[in-house]
């Protein structure tokens, strides 16, 4: 054990955070701690490190142990230095001693008999000091960071003072990375990684990195790939499940209706044993009354179960009011500079009903791009847009919202004809209720504007959506939610994002930008990765590849991409229709409650989102047939 925590309480105020946090971090074990935003994650974090004092409990930390930390918002000490001059700082003493070793060597030169024995055995010393401290390989560990962080020549020779908040970030962790800690504890590491430096990053912490690793993240790519630990923080309290996020996933759902379930069953046994009870006193009779007391007993001592606690979620439907034709979107020869070129030749298709994921290095101009399409900036080459063509955007900046507005104003100003009680109800299917309707859009956090823009964007019913990092900020059950609503959106979407699961679970084409283009991939994330693997392949299996008459091999490849298409879409909607009938079932069996029966709103709302199911899973099956046949 290199870390416990036991009994963890704290509270700010009348408001408690963490009421009942335990768990255990072994040597070399890699673990995540999971929740919706606002759960207490980072508070946690700052408790481990002392930085918090808490209210209860206690936090152990091995004895010796060297624990690194990568907060959200890193700050150094002296902003005045480089970036390279703050990850060489990790070697310092290292490089003391190379000094002192070219010293030495300096000093012997003209010496000889005791003096020099002298000078040799201290060189020895320090040489041996050398190595351990990585002498002979610091240099190459620090350029093998800089390069898989995705670091500039230019933007190593910045001051920190210079760099942006994500470039600083970067900073941060390749410190840490470099220094090797016993136990890392990283607040969403991923945050300003593009794609490239994210897989490395993976890559580096499950082969190079042996110490313990503790993560908050809502890269749930990331965490598969690395966490055999789930710590999931709900209502104060944490559970463990051991395995990666999807066995969480899955135990959590299978968790959660088994104990509704057993609420179930109990309630219903309450209630026979009640009848029973009342049944026997209507008896009148010595030996009914005392049976009747007996049962009453045995029923008080029932430790009575609870349904699960319903955590408030994101409902998001997108549907589009019009459908387009089918040619949406063409691009040929797009280009922008600013000064210098940014990107150039750029030429792709998007047609209806398709899922496209628009990726591509940090910098590269994937938000400019999208700028362009949008009209909002000049640009050179041919953007067309098909018939019927209504977009919506979500902007990652969220800038389509006022700060001086009110949520509900930012709702009402955008749709004045909607009546108030319309507009509550789908503020409150973003999770904005009661007075929160009143907050100032300037108040807001980065999740409630992002939730709030895309209740904006729901309420458009555009037939194009476009949509930058429509993750970020988005806690992970807000983004399965989001997930759902892109896979069951019936017009088209085009999308930049680093969420690598988000991609890999919706889109069905792939477009990757580059300073000279843009390269089309007719298939998923997976298929993707396929192809950039298939760039390392032979001279001879490309020169075998390229014998195929051209014709052929598009005919061929555009036939393979359908057919993929196909594929995806119906197991996609198999999982949709298990999905829904489980969620009926569900429904059904909170229906049966006593509670909610006698609940006109509770039961209300079960039956709203009962008839939605079944809408949805009629379009689905008759969808899927149409796939099967």
């Amino acid at each position: 054990m290199i870390l416990s925590c036991k009994d963890i309480e704290k509270a700010y105020g009348a408001e408690t955070v963490l009421s009942s946090v335990s768990f255990l971090i072994e040597e070399g074990e890699k673990a995540a701690v999971v929740g919706v935003n606002g759960a207490g994650k980072t508070t946690l974090f700052r408790v481990i490190l002392g930085e918090t004092p808490h209210d209860g409990g206690e936090v152990i930390l091995k004895k010796g142990a060297d624990m690194g930390y990568l907060s959200q918002s890193p700050e150094f000490l002296d902003n005045s230095g480089t970036a390279q001059d703050e990850l060489m700082t990790v070697f310092a003493e290292t490089i003391e001693l190379e000094a002192e070793l070219r010293r030495l060597e300096t000093a012997m030169s003209g010496l000889s008999g005791a003096a020099l024995k002298s000078l040799m055995e201290k060189y020895d010393r320090t040489t041996r000091e050398f190595e351990e401290g990585k002498g002979y390989s610091y240099k190459s560990l620090v350029k093998g960071v800089i390069k898989g962080l995705g670091f500039t020549g230019e933007e190593l020779k910045l001051p920190l003072s210079a760099l942006s908040g994500g470039q600083r970030a970067r900073v941060a962790l390749g410190k840490l990375l470099l220094r090797e800690p016993d136990i890392l504890l990283l607040d969403e590491p991923t945050n300003h990684l593009d794609m490239d430096a994210v897989a490395w990053l993976e890559d580096y912490l499950s082969k190079s990195f042996s110490g313990s690793l503790l993560m908050i993240s809502h890269d749930r790519y990331f965490i598969n790939s690395l966490a055999s630990k789930i710590i999931e923080i709900e209502n104060g309290v944490s559970k463990v499940y051991n395995g990666n996020y999807s066995a969480y996933a899955f135990q959590k759902e299978a968790d959660r209706d088994s104990q509704i379930r057993r609420y179930v069953n109990q309630q219903r046994e309450i209630k026979r044993q009640e009848a029973i009870i009342r049944r026997f006193r209507s008896y009148a009779q010595e030996w009914s009354i005392k049976r009747a007391k007996t049962r009453e007993k045995m029923l008080a001592k029932v430790k009575r179960l609870e349904l699960p606690k319903n955590t408030q979620k994101m409902r998001i439907i997108l549907e589009p009011q019009t459908f387009s034709g089918n040619d949406v979107l063409h691009a040929e020869g797009v280009k922008k500079a600013f000064n210098e070129p940014l990107f150039e030749n750029v030429g792709f298709d998007i047609y209806r009903g398709e899922v496209v994921a628009l990726i591509g290095l940090n910098g590269v101009g994937k938000t400019t791009l999208l700028n362009c399409l949008l009209g909002r900036i000049s640009y050179g080459g041919l953007i067309r847009l098909g018939a019927g063509v209504r977009i919506g955007y979500y902007d990652q900046e969220q800038s389509g919202l006022h700060p001086g507005k009110t949520v509900f104003n930012e709702i009402y100003d955008a749709y004045p004809h909607m009546k108030e009680q319309e507009i509550r109800t789908n503020l409150a299917a973003f999770m904005f209720c009661g007075d929160d309707v009143f907050k100032a859009v300037e108040s807001l956090s980065g999740g409630e504007k992002g939730r709030l823009s895309l209740c904006k964007l729901m309420l458009g019913k555009a037939n194009f959506l476009l949509m930058d990092e429509p993750t970020n900020h988005l806690d992970i059950f807000s983004r399965e939610i989001l997930e759902e609503a892109v896979r069951s959106y019936t017009g088209t979407v085009l999308y930049v994002s680093h969420d690598r699961y988000f991609i890999s679970s919706t889109a069905d084409k792939v477009i990757e930008l580059t300073p000279t283009g843009a390269v089309t991939y007719n298939g998923g994330y997976d298929y993707y990765l396929e192809k950039r693997a298939e760039r390392a392949e032979t001279p001879e299996e490309r020169e075998e590849t390229a014998t195929e008459s051209k014709s052929d091999w598009l005919r061929r490849k555009d036939e393979e991409s359908r057919e993929r298409k196909r594929q995806t879409r119906s197991k996609r909607l198999e999982s949709d229709i298990a999905a829904a009938e489980e969620r009926i079932k569900m429904l059904d069996a909170r229906l049966a409650l006593p509670e909610v029966a006698t609940d006109a709103q509770a039961a209300q709302a079960c039956y709203e989102e009962r008839a939605g199911l079944e809408e949805r899973l009629h379009k689905m099956y008759e969808e899927w047939m149409a796939y099967s046949e």
